[in-house]
């Protein structure tokens, strides 16, 4: 599968944007404001450490499901 330099152009475009999306998503939720699952609009919760195994945020229906690690 070739792709064509106007292609990669485009996904790297749509990758960053992705990546600078979600990095504003994690600092809404993790500064204490409630933001909405885009597919469900529950609000998305901010799972820590102390919380149990699964870290990261999430909503209750799981439609959003961003895994964190923390140091």
């Amino acid at each position: 599968m070739n792709i064509d330099l106007k292609q990669f152009a485009a996904l790297q475009k749509a990758s960053k944007e992705s990546f600078f999306e979600q990095k504003k998503l994690l600092k809404q939720v993790m500064s204490g404001r409630t933001v909405p699952c885009s597919t469900c609009k529950q609000p998305l919760k901010l799972y820590t450490p102390e919380q149990g195994e699964l870290t990261g945020i999430r909503c209750a229906k799981g439609c959003t499901d961003i895994a964190l690690d923390f140091a």
